[in-house]
């Protein structure tokens, strides 16, 4: 009985460990996504002088 008790502990644990991992995994993916969207978000600004004027020499 004893031993039965102790394997289904065990498989809990694990079950609870997977749980908990893929959840930061997820937290983490979407804070990156995030991130890259904050990035990307600043890059479309154009920059405030370059490109205004284009310098053609023969």
């Amino acid at each position: 009985m004893s031993s039965i008790m102790a394997g289904q502990l065990r498989s809990l644990q694990s079950t609870v460990q997977l749980s908990v991992l893929n959840n930061a995994l997820s937290m983490n993916t979407v804070a990156a996504t995030e991130m890259m969207n904050s990035l990307s978000d600043q890059s479309v600004s154009a920059h405030p002088h370059k490109g205004a004027s284009i310098d053609v020499k023969a």
